[in-house]
């Protein structure tokens, strides 16, 4: 047995924080087989049985352990005792307690936790001391201790260890990383809508996901009713994010892109024509073509009971519709003018003395005299209806459109004819937005209680408005980058945005990068003054030295291939990026030279080490090791190349090598 004096504190340290995990892994595996012993028979009935089972299968689902996930990564240990808490908390992923209650891992989310995040030498928020600890899997290998005694120790090497470590797969959550400024912004109050303009590597999509976690946590009754949902610009990108949020415990929030929610696509559709139809003005035209729909009364009301008739003239169903007109939604106002039409039949029988009740009305409101002038006034109508008329009846139209579009407008707009009615119309991603509007002018969308949109810059005012009906009555986070706005219609100011969606919030910039090296980023940046002048350039905090490689080859793709087997020799996934066109091109080179790779596609999962990616698909994945073949076939291939190359080169978070046969685009020379 060592002497005394032989011992070593910090592996002793080590050894009773490895017993104390070990100790609440068992706590958290009791948890999960208390929530699996639960019987839903003290449910009073069928409904509440199934209700209450499907609760508990959540509570299940919550409190698995994943072992290669740490259970938790800090430490916090208070100058005094804090009221009803022990002077020491272990800060996790979850909350564990043991089985008489008594917490063992706070959950980062819960308020006393906020002091790992933001205590500092200037402030130690009561704090004696903070502790980081290292993991290599799910094994606990280290630990460093911060003493908040006034002391600056300069930047913690677990933080950069942790923040640096290559990844594979789908995208980890940041708990144990969040620095003071995104720890803000995840914190924000529910009935605040955050907006958050990122340069890459700056950790937005992550605040995104971890406040939707936060607001989860901090309004659980209320969000379990109302919902949460997470919009990403494609099914790849949410695969990329799919597993941050359950490793959380959060595993009931719903995510979608644009066409999930709208409609997918059935048509391509020019770029100009698009831009017109994403553009707000459309709302305006919508409304009008709706409304017009509605047809000025031609003759009374004539509704027989019996042996007495009742007359409701001409001019005063003109009356009743011109103030119903454009003051409700459509569907409502239909049902308002047949129910004050039979009010005014209700007042005649009540004036010859009869004595009618509201299940007379009611009647009087189903009746056939009342259904046929409702028809002929009212008429119901399908978004589809709607629109196909108006992108296929210019005289129609130019009614619609009059002081909102110009002819050539107008011109353009019935460019492509959606079909030969509109049963079988083949609508563009565009039209699915119109047709959206359409729907929520005839019948309210229901609103949920959080929305989050990532790449909010490349989605139309249209399609904004879209979703901004989809939290009408709730807040949002929109998050973003005006430099990587790749569409013909992105957005050139964040108050734009928000304007769109019908929110109001402070824009916030983050601009320090965490994972993108220093020369990587630098290099992209030359790309801002063309793409987004009025950006500053972003910061890395990794300096990167040799991340960046850019050459000219004789041979493309047996360049390509060499660089991705160099990948393959380090840490780390690899994307091969390249003109969407091209991919096919080169993942038969791959193929040839025997390297196992998949292809990124819009609804896969982009499972694999290495992959080829279609640029398109690029925005806000990231990849330890990104090869990039042929820069200028990226610009040539789009309106807005350049912003799309920008994205392309901010993918890598470890090493970028660039390879061109064509001259670069100027700015990059």
């Amino acid at each position: 047995m060592p002497a005394e004096s032989d011992r070593n504190p910090a592996t002793d340290t080590l050894t009773a924080e490895r017993t104390y995990l070990t100790e609440a892994r068992a706590a958290l595996r009791s948890m999960r087989e208390r929530a699996e012993s639960q019987s839903t028979n003290m449910a009073a009935d069928w409904v509440s049985q199934q209700v209450l089972s499907f609760q508990l299968g959540q509570r299940v689902i919550a409190l698995a352990d994943h072992i290669d996930i740490p259970l938790f990564f800090g430490r916090l240990d208070h100058d005094d005792e804090p009221r009803d808490l022990p002077r020491t908390l272990y800060v996790g992923r979850r909350h564990v307690h043991d089985d008489e209650g008594l917490p063992l891992v706070i959950d980062w989310r819960a308020p006393v936790s906020r002091a790992f995040y933001q205590a500092g030498p200037k402030d130690p928020m009561g704090l004696a001391r903070r502790r980081r600890f290292g993991y290599h899997g799910g094994e606990l290998t280290a630990f460093e201790d911060e003493p908040m005694d006034g002391r600056d120790l300069g930047p913690s090497q677990i933080l950069t260890e942790e923040i640096e470590r290559p990844r594979t797969g789908p995208m980890r959550d940041i708990v144990a990383t969040i620095q003071p400024d995104q720890d803000e912004l995840v914190r924000a109050e529910l009935q605040q809508t955050v907006c958050v303009q990122g340069a890459p590597g700056t950790g937005k999509t992550a605040v995104g996901l971890h406040r939707a976690a936060y607001l989860l946590f901090t309004h659980r009754e209320r969000l379990s009713r109302s919902g949460v949902l997470i919009v990403g610009p494609n099914r790849a990108f949410l695969s990329y994010i799919s597993s941050v949020l359950p490793a959380l415990g959060e595993v009931r929030v719903s995510q979608a892109t644009v066409a999930d929610l709208l409609g997918p696509p059935a048509a391509d559709e020019e770029p100009e024509v698009a831009t017109l139809k994403g553009d707000a003005r459309m709302a305006t035209v919508l409304r009008k073509a709706l409304w017009l729909q509605v047809r000025k009364p031609e003759e009374g009301l004539l509704f027989v009971k019996g042996a007495s008739r009742y007359r409701v003239p001409d001019h005063e169903v003109r009356e009743v519709a011109a103030a119903l007109r454009g003051t409700t939604r459509y569907g409502s106002g239909r049902a308002a003018f047949a129910q004050r039409l039979a009010h005014l039949v209700l007042v005649q029988m009540e004036q010859r003395g009869e004595a009618p009740d509201d299940r007379v009305q009611d009647a009087v409101a189903r009746s056939k005299p009342v259904k046929h002038l409702l028809d002929q006034v009212w008429p119901k109508v399908t978004p589809a209806q709607v629109l196909f008329r108006l992108l296929t009846d210019p005289e129609f139209l130019s009614d619609a459109a009059r002081g909102v579009l110009h002819d050539e407008e107008q011109s353009l707009l019935g460019h492509r004819r959606p079909g030969r009615s509109h049963r079988s119309a083949k609508w563009s991603a565009a039209d699915a937005a119109l047709l959206d509007e359409l729907t929520d002018l005839i019948d309210r969308t229901p609103s949920i209680g959080h929305l989050v949109v990532d790449e909010a810059q490349d989605l139309s005012a249209m399609q904004l408005r879209a979703l901004g009906r989809r939290c009408a009555t709730g807040s949002a986070t929109v998050l973003g980058d005006l430099a990587q706005g790749t569409t013909p219609w992105s957005a050139r100011s964040w108050d734009e945005v928000l304007r769109h969606l019908g929110q109001k919030g402070a824009v916030t910039e983050l601009t320090l990068g965490f994972r993108v090296p220093r020369e990587v980023l630098d290099y992209a940046a030359r790309l801002l003054p063309f793409i987004a002048p009025g950006l500053g350039a972003p910061r890395s905090l990794r300096t990167g030295s040799g991340a960046l490689s850019v050459r000219p080859v004789p041979d493309l793709g047996l360049a390509a291939v060499q660089a991705c087997r160099e990948a393959l020799d380090r840490q780390g996934s690899i994307g091969l990026i390249v003109a969407d066109a091209a991919a096919p091109t080169f993942a038969e080179a791959l193929a040839q030279a025997e390297l196992d790779h998949g292809v990124l596609g819009p609804e896969s999962d982009g499972s694999g080490r290495l992959l080829v990616i279609p640029a398109s698909l690029a925005k806000g994945l990231e990849y330890d090791h990104v090869v990039v073949a042929e820069p200028a076939a990226i610009v040539a291939a789009e309106s807005r190349g350049l912003a799309r190359l920008y994205v392309v080169l901010t993918r890598a978070v470890t090493s970028l090598t660039v390879l061109h046969t064509e001259p670069l685009p100027a700015a990059l020379r």
